[in-house]
């Protein structure tokens, strides 16, 4: 099956030159109440979310996602709508409301550095997104304009990088590292490779999503010198995969830059297995791996966006027997108030014993393994030439 990735046009009195410059969707951001009724006939329940704007977090969005809500058959029930548009139940006290859902204040040893893991860390570049998505995790630290990370805290950050050897990876989040222009974001990656010990550069962002136009080729040319570079995109839904979006994740692909999407699980918007599956489908057609489905995060005023575990493992159950392993996201959750992540998986172990297990697969067949006897076993002369490694990283 050949997907078809339909063209996102420009609204009336948009020139296709304005239309196709980042720059110009950055700076045309809408950000009021009343830029936003300049696109939407807002619902009673939104309107009362802008009432309460001053509770809740900041409104931002560019033009091109605006407009991709805009043209829906949906309207207020868009599933694109729901992640941009604030909304009254955000003000709901809920069942468990946390302005650090991760208790990523807990694992910063210095300021823009997220350290829970041994091999890796979130360097925090920028506070700025182009979009503020109403179930964003980082409440407590995005949208405070406090933009590029510069001076003494981008020194100490770097410095405490290149302090800890047993680091293999940086993740570059915030906000969302593409929102700054190629310059800045070159001397992020410059600096990191002149760090020896560090591997892998990842970077976190929504922008192919949301203002594809910014991946262009000099940006694409540019990650590619600092290679390996992987990308980490968030797709959530079928209809954000445009033609334009499509070209960005194929431009980034063909320069070598490998591409994998982490989507999160919202009620209401995505959780049905039909919509997982066609997501995924798309992603892999444009070589981008599925790798996360994750439970959306507590922070506040995100209870009516949340799905409840049981539903997600159906969805994920649903789906095993009908989507070919590249294609299906890892089910995982953020264990709240810092535990790190834990995969999610439906239970098809019936019994277990020291000797054999029994299983029931997700078409109801059922088998049982054998272990077989322990008899050999890795000799330490096997693995001393990378036991170096693995010490530095424990």
């Amino acid at each position: 099956m050949k997907f078809h990735f339909p063209m996102l046009e420009p609204p009336p009195g948009v020139s296709n030159q304005s239309w196709s410059d980042w720059r110009w969707q950055f700076k045309s951001a809408l950000q009021s109440k009343s830029d936003f009724e300049g696109f939407f006939n807002l619902s009673d329940e939104e309107l009362a979310g802008f009432s309460g704007l001053d509770q809740l977090f900041r409104v931002r969005v560019t033009p091109y996602y605006a407009e991709l809500a805009r043209q829906s058959k949906y309207s207020s029930q868009d599933p694109i709508r729901k992640m941009l548009l604030p909304s009254g139940r955000e003000l709901a006290p809920g069942s468990q409301q946390m302005s650090d859902p991760l208790g990523e204040n807990q694992h910063s040893p210095v300021p823009r550095i997220i350290h829970r893991y041994s091999d890796r860390v979130l360097f925090l570049v920028t506070d700025f997104c182009s979009v503020y998505c109403r179930y964003c995790l980082r409440k407590h630290f995005t949208a405070h304009d406090q933009v590029m990370v510069r001076g003494e805290e981008y020194e100490n950050a770097l410095s405490y990088i290149a302090s800890k050897k047993g680091l293999r990876e940086v993740i570059l989040s915030g906000g969302d590292p593409l929102t700054l222009a190629d310059a800045p974001l070159e001397k992020i990656l410059s600096d990191l490779r002149k760090i020896e010990h560090i591997e892998i550069i990842r970077i976190g962002t929504r922008i192919p999503v949301v203002a594809p136009q910014r991946v262009t080729k000099e940006l694409v040319e540019m990650l590619r010198k600092y290679k390996p570079v992987f990308m980490m995109t968030h797709f959530n839904h079928p209809r954000e995969l445009t033609a334009q979006a499509a070209e960005a994740l194929s431009q980034l692909v063909d320069h070598g830059v490998p591409v994998f999407n982490q989507m999160v699980l919202l009620n209401g918007i995505n959780n049905h297995p039909a919509l997982v599956q066609a997501l995924s489908r798309r992603l892999l057609y444009l070589r981008v791996k599925p790798y996360y489905m994750f439970q959306c995060d507590p922070s506040e005023g995100t209870d009516h966006l949340r799905t409840s575990v049981d539903e997600s493992l159906a969805i994920q159950k649903e789906l095993w027997g009908h989507l070919s392993g590249l294609a299906m996201p890892n089910l995982s959750l953020d264990i709240p108030g810092g535990g790190g992540k834990v995969g999610l998986v439906p239970h098809f172990e019936l019994t277990s014993s020291p000797n054999e297990r029994h299983y029931r697969g997700w078409d109801g067949r059922e088998g049982k393994y054998i272990n077989p006897p322990k008899n050999t076993s890795i000799q330490p002369s096997d693995v001393d030439e990378y036991s170096p490694e693995w010490e530095l990283t424990k």
